[in-house]
């Protein structure tokens, strides 16, 4: 059964004009969402932030292109980011409005603008430190990013920046994301890190990108193996064991080393069989 014919419990998935369909999460409610938001901050903004808002609305419901939203709307997101007098929700319902905009061709202008300050990418930094509704909504939002080339590509820019002290870039922060996702206790959060894992898997990426991170993503699906993943979790961490696998030659090694063996999962479904086999073909003898 290939992989757009699966059900998930969030996810959906998108088909390229090249290439296998990435799996994305279109089961948003975009009115509901800015209206919650709406809400949350009435009263509690400038009225900057109150044009920045109407902005949102004209991109989202009124379909008027990311061109509606102005250089002061980034400034809106990082304050409702970064101040803690706003409630986690409020954060929740403006992650999930963007986790929307994620799926639009044009949603690269935003992230473009966003080059020097980086407000985006600085918060996925602290994934770890935000509340587990929050992290569904990041992880929901970047997995969105996938809908398109490029966007996807941003996620693995390799431009470093410093933020609190650690030369951090766009792909380090996808994959620790995505390391988090997948070690994660939430099958939520397990389902979008098999995701992201998978959207990673079928971009025809430069090898050089995945030099740095192939071991690191390699360790946490080891690691993930050992909760007792469903078949359809298992078949996207094995599609990116196996690119992994053909852009860097230590990762057979970790496998054969640490363990679980993916043979482990032979007999759980004929897809599975079938990567199984091309795992153990590339495992150094």
């Amino acid at each position: 059964m290939s992989e757009s014919n699966i059900e998930m419990d969030n996810g959906s998935t998108s088909q390229k004009n090249t290439g296998e369909p990435s799996i994305v999460y279109k089961n948003i409610d975009v009115k509901t969402e800015l209206e919650s938001l709406v809400k949350l901050l009435d009263g509690k903004i400038y009225k900057e932030e109150e044009i920045a808002m109407e902005e949102l609305h004209q991109y989202l419901i009124e379909d008027d292109g990311c061109w509606a939203l102005s250089d002061n709307f980034l400034n809106f997101v990082g304050r409702i980011f970064k101040d803690m007098s706003f409630s986690p929700e409020t954060r929740i319902h403006l992650i999930r409005a963007l986790a929307c905009a994620a799926l639009n061709d044009d949603i690269i202008i935003l992230l473009h603008q966003d080059r020097k300050e980086h407000t985006l990418m600085n918060f996925a930094n602290d994934f770890d430190k935000q509340s587990p509704d929050e992290q569904r909504a990041w992880g929901t939002f970047m997995c969105n990013l996938f809908e398109n080339p490029s966007s996807s590509e941003w996620l693995l820019y390799i431009s470093e920046w410093q933020y609190n002290n650690q030369n951090i870039s766009n792909l380090t922060v996808t994959t620790k994301v995505t390391v988090h996702c997948l070690l994660s206790n939430c099958p939520t959060l397990k389902d979008i890190g098999t995701s992201i894992l998978f959207n990673l898997a079928i971009k025809d990426v430069k090898t050089v990108v995945f030099d740095d991170v192939a071991v690191e993503l390699t360790m946490a699906i080891l690691q993930f193996f050992n909760s007792n993943p469903s078949e359809v979790l298992v078949y996207r961490a094995l599609r990116a064991l196996v690119r992994f696998m053909e852009v860097s030659k230590d990762v057979g090694s970790f496998i054969q080393m640490i363990g679980p063996h993916p043979k482990t999962f032979l007999g759980m479904s004929e897809r599975i069989d079938e990567l199984v086999n091309l795992v153990i073909s590339k495992i150094p003898v």
